[in-house]
């Protein structure tokens, strides 16, 4: 019976495990990877005490951190099931079961998908959702970059510096990225604004996009395409916890789900503003909560 298991090993999870660590908690950290979503952030201007470093330089930081202390790390474990059992909780992944008398949850988000044909078929042929990890194969070619949000932009900066032409496809009428960002684009990428994707065009890998701009209908030739339209959270394991219309698990300020010993941090819950500091610092509130939880009951 395990003090605490942390799902999860991104900027939330990671500091979560740090600061369980110095409690001298018995405790487990389960992941499908370490880092998270920090992975696949191109520059990080914002996170204090760094002026700019990569999105994975910054998650090396932090695993480099975690490994200072001796946690006991289960990576590339998905959670199944997360259910309540009297005074313990249990935790069901897809290769063993696991009982804590506290939990946290810092699963993050994942991608969200189009939706339209040859979405599937195209995938990992030429269509991806992380232009961090797959930007430098599209060296040279012309590229598209579905969405028009932070994430969109930061995509199609890190993409001007390699493909031949970027095009920026959002389905709004105007980019809804910070100012700072769409400075970085403005005149260095084809911006089609008010633009929806019908269909994912190509023969063995992507060679096009079918979209509907207003009511006219064009095709656009590329060969690389990136999906950036935002994220959804991974929670589905989580049944018997409360969540908002979109899924996300909702916390109070001590990050406290519905479930008594039970704790939820970073872009998993209706926090608002999904930020890699909002994030880690949820996840040292949701450690302290957790170990004060244990100190006030008896088990």
């Amino acid at each position: 019976m395990l003090d605490l298991i942390i799902i999860g090993a991104g900027p939330a999870g990671i500091t979560a495990a740090v600061y369980a660590a110095r409690k001298k908690m018995d405790f487990l950290l389960i992941s499908g990877d370490i880092g998270g979503q920090t992975n696949w952030s191109g520059e990080v201007q914002n996170y204090t005490g760094y002026q700019f470093i990569s999105g994975p330089e910054l998650a090396a930081k932090f695993e480099e951190h975690m490994r200072k202390f001796n946690i006991a790390v289960k990576e590339g474990e998905s959670a199944k099931e997360l259910k309540k059992a009297g005074n313990k909780v249990v935790l069901k992944t897809d290769k063993a079961e696991y009982e804590a008398r506290t939990v946290i949850i810092a699963s993050g988000k994942k991608s969200k998908e189009l939706g339209v044909p040859g979405e599937k078929e195209f995938k990992n042929k030429g269509l991806t959702y992380c232009a961090t990890c797959d930007g430098p194969l599209f060296a040279g070619k012309d590229v598209a970059v579905i969405g028009g949000g932070n994430s969109a932009l930061d995509a199609a900066i890190q993409l001007i510096k390699i493909a031949r032409q970027v095009s920026i496809i959002n389905i709004n009428p105007a980019l809804s990225a910070d100012p700072v960002m769409q400075e970085q684009v403005r005149d260095r990428a084809a911006i089609l604004n008010d633009s929806r994707v019908e269909a994912i065009l190509g023969d063995q890998f992507v060679n096009g996009i079918k979209l509907r701009q207003g009511a006219e209908e064009k095709t656009i030739a590329v060969q690389g395409i990136f999906v950036e339209i935002g994220l959804v959270p991974n929670s589905e394991f989580t049944k018997d916890i409360d969540k908002n219309e979109t899924g996300e698990i909702k916390v109070n300020c001590r990050n406290e789900t519905n479930l008594a010993g039970v704790f939820a941090a970073g872009d998993v819950t209706d926090v608002p503003e999904k930020q890699i500091i909002i994030a880690a610092g949820e996840g040292s509130k949701a450690a302290l909560s957790a170990f004060r939880y244990l100190a006030r009951h008896k088990f």
